[in-house]
């Protein structure tokens, strides 16, 4: 294994890449300074913000890199949405998948994403607001939509280090 390589949007995505780089010793730098690097067919952890469902940047990582394993960062809370990410994401079989719970605060989004998430806070927060028997994750992810939220934690990373300390890919 060689790197870390992540695509952030607000910067939950590059503290999780940090705290993965600490834990790992592995270096970790962004998608676009890793283009600049000698990082070309290098193994690598790819760490991507979610989109719709869709890991932002795994395509352009996965043409470059030997992507060894992929953390997406969403507001859901980690380890579930795996499934749907993986299939949005065209994220293969054999690569491990982890979904990390990610922060949440609408106004450090960017032009065209803030204005998505303005709607979608609105329209879905309104929706999961009159849902009578709501779940736990349910009222997470209102309480996020409603309040911002801080979600990004090392324990967090649990089972990708867990995967890493028995895998760390083949050469």
């Amino acid at each position: 294994m060689d790197a870390i390589i992540y695509t952030t949007n607000t910067g939950s995505t590059e503290q999780y890449a940090r705290l993965l780089a600490q834990k790992t010793g592995l270096p970790a730098c962004s998608l676009a300074e890793a283009k600049k690097r000698d990082f070309d067919r290098a193994e690598v952890v790819y760490l991507g913000w979610i989109m719709a469902g869709s890991v932002k940047g795994y395509a352009e990582a996965a043409k470059r890199y030997r992507v060894c394993a992929v953390c997406g960062v969403g507001m859901g809370q980690t380890g579930t949405q795996t499934e749907s990410v993986r299939k949005k994401s065209a994220i293969p079989a054999n690569i491990p998948l982890f979904t990390l719970q990610g922060n949440f605060d609408v106004k450090k989004l960017h032009g065209i994403y803030r204005f998505m998430m303005e709607i979608m806070v609105k329209t879905a927060g309104k929706s999961l607001a009159a849902k009578k028997d709501r779940t736990p994750e349910e009222n997470d992810m209102l309480d996020m939509m409603r309040c911002g939220g801080e979600r990004v934690k090392a324990e967090n990373l649990s089972a990708v280090l867990e995967w890493y300390r028995r895998n760390r890919c083949s050469s």
